[in-house]
């Protein structure tokens, strides 16, 4: 089987002008931007200015690549479900699945439906349910949970200043009553162990976490290099790990638009209702964008139809 580097490379994808491919991407998206409405059951990221566009290419080799308000921090959102996913599972390894399932879920993120006739067990852990679950098992597996978690995110991201929002945080928890229902709604399964308002606390934090686009694409190059972070040489997943942790980020990254996602991208990727979305091409480079005008299904507009631009001006994809 040929080595998708080499299938890349044949497409000349290491020397293409990422530069110039954003630069085009960002003279065109202007009538995407600002298209849909920003996450208003947050009251805190209801405030934040819909008018704002950033896109950041990191490759594995170092070279950073950016448009637009790539400097901005903001919210990372759901996206932090992948991070705290991949602590879990390099901790936990495939015990992990007792807890929690790897298929789509057909219905809300936030959904309470399926748990009941599925006995406790969320579908996958990038929806709601999934994510408390994996909070739960980070309660267990680290010491200091909401410290290690900031140590992680800032060792992806190279940026010793990554944290959590504290205002943020407190609307989440002054707004999230549903993730209550559903942490409880487990706990009556034995699925959830810990005290519920600590399995919330650090929930909340969690997707609080603030990064800017290039922080954010550059966090994601563990997976692109077979779980290893590249400017550090640690591993921090297996090559199997990584490729499965990628293979859920393709089927279910996107909530319930991840199906359009793959076919109209082609990546595997990860989105928060913060308005960003990250996505990875295997051995080669981690893509950021990031606008906050959400469409139906909590995902960015712009930034969804800057990744389809992407990865159609550029050939790369995983198929």
């Amino acid at each position: 089987m040929p080595n998708i580097r080499a299938i890349f490379t044949s497409q000349n994808a290491t020397d293409m002008d990422y530069q110039q491919v954003l630069n085009e991407i960002y003279s065109e998206i202007t009538p995407f931007v600002g298209k849909g409405k920003v996450a208003d059951y947050i009251p805190a990221l209801a405030r934040v200015d819909a008018n704002q566009f950033a896109m950041a290419v990191v490759t594995i080799d170092g070279k950073v690549f950016s448009v637009g308000d790539s400097a901005t921090p903001f919210s990372i959102q759901s996206i932090s479900k992948a991070l705290t996913f991949t602590m879990a599972f390099a901790k936990h390894g495939d015990r992990v699945w007792e807890r929690v399932g790897k298929e789509p879920s057909g219905n809300a993120f936030n959904s309470l439906v399926q748990l009941e006739y599925e006995q406790g067990i969320p579908r996958n852990p990038f929806i709601n349910a999934g994510a408390l679950v994996i909070s739960d098992l980070i309660l267990s597996l680290y010491d200091n949970p909401l410290e290690s978690l900031r140590g992680f995110a800032r060792e992806l991201s190279a940026n010793s200043t990554t944290d959590y929002n504290a205002e943020v945080a407190l609307s989440e928890m002054e707004h999230g009553n549903r993730n209550a229902a559903l942490a409880y709604f487990m706990r009556s399964f034995g699925n959830v162990t810990h005290n519920i308002d600590q399995v919330l606390n650090f929930y909340f934090h969690q997707c609080s976490l603030e990064m800017n686009a290039v922080d954010l694409a550059r966090s994601f190059l563990f997976l692109a290099n077979h779980g290893v972070i590249p400017n550090t040489g640690r591993r921090v997943l297996t090559q199997s790990q990584a490729k499965r942790t990628s293979a859920l980020m393709l089927t279910t990254g996107l909530y319930n638009e991840s199906g359009e996602f793959a076919f109209r991208v082609g990546i595997p990727a990860k989105s928060g209702v913060g308005g960003g979305i990250v996505g990875v091409i295997p051995q080669l480079l981690a893509v950021a964008a990031w606008s906050p005008a959400l469409n139906k299904y909590g995902n960015s507009t712009a930034a969804f139809e800057a990744l389809e631009r992407f990865t159609t001006k550029t050939g790369v994809s995983v198929f």
